[in-house]
């Protein structure tokens, strides 16, 4: 099975609201937070973002882009694109996809996982449970030492809550990285390993609601860093693995299943090779 078709359509599946919420119209035509969400599930699949959780620009931007695709679909329907052969044989194709996807959905949702086979599975593999030392943090990236200094400056009297806000607004504003500016500067969580050195050093060694005092400068540019957590390197707890352990087993039966129920109707399909 496609396990990215699979995770996208589940997440599409999942943003589906009997009570959507209007955000915008474009030519008459609604566009709901269901929308958004199903354009997320699409365009980063096996991801969850809270829509609630995102400033007010960013839920803009991502509106923006949800008119874009409604105009361009306008657009193409209005063209006889759905009288096209290759439309025809696309929506068939996607209709087989659609079918065989919702039909493994229904039969993954049916599998079950006890407590006893999610902490045999955790003792026996601990060694997959061991991480190193990791920081989550946010930062902004500016080209020039004096925007990074400026920054800094803007920032230095902020604590707790008020800087992230804050940090966040001008990461969206400012920050280079596009990636990371979309979500308020947010790395996530990350190695000592994963990131170029000065950068790494300087948040490994900053404490926990720390912002950068000074620019850290890397081949990128000037960064300014706001630590919002660590975790020393060891075991990581059962309860803070669960929900991925159960996942594992869960598609580890699944795949089980599907195999076994292909054989069966193998048996009974009359199959020629020519």
């Amino acid at each position: 099975m496609n396990k990215i078709l699979f995770s996208t359509l589940v997440s599409a599946v999942a943003a589906i609201s009997l009570n959507a919420a209007v955000v915008a119209t474009v030519d008459g035509q609604n566009i709901t937070d269901e929308d958004l969400q199903i354009f997320l599930a699409q365009a980063m699949p096996g991801q969850h973002v809270d829509i609630a959780q995102m400033s007010d620009e960013l839920k803009k931007r991502l509106i923006d882009d949800v008119v874009g695709r409604k105009l361009l679909l306008k657009e193409a329907r209005s063209t006889g694109i759905e009288k096209d052969p290759e439309f025809s044989k696309a929506l068939n194709l996607a209709k087989d996809n659609i079918a065989g996807e919702l039909y493994f959905k229904k039969i993954f949702d049916t599998i079950k996982v006890s407590e006893a086979e999610i902490k045999g599975f955790y003792d026996e593999n601990k060694d997959r449970f061991n991480q190193p030392a990791s920081v989550r943090a946010r930062h902004i990236l500016v080209e020039n030492e004096a925007d990074a200094k400026s920054i800094i400056n803007e920032l230095k009297n902020l604590k707790g809550d008020a800087l992230t806000k804050k940090f966040a607004e001008i990461a969206a504003a400012k920050s280079i990285d596009q990636g990371s500016a979309q979500q308020g500067g947010e790395l996530g969580w990350f190695g000592q390993s994963q990131m170029v050195k000065p950068f790494a050093d300087a948040a490994f060694a900053m404490k926990k609601g720390e912002v950068s005092k000074t620019p850290v400068k890397s081949n990128f540019g000037y960064h300014i860093i706001l630590k919002e957590d660590l975790k020393a390197a060891g075991l990581v707890p059962l309860n803070e693995v669960k929900p991925q352990v159960e996942n594992t087993i869960k598609m580890q039966k699944f795949q089980e299943v599907i195999q076994k129920k292909t054989q069966s109707l193998r048996t009974k399909a009359k199959v020629e090779y020519k």
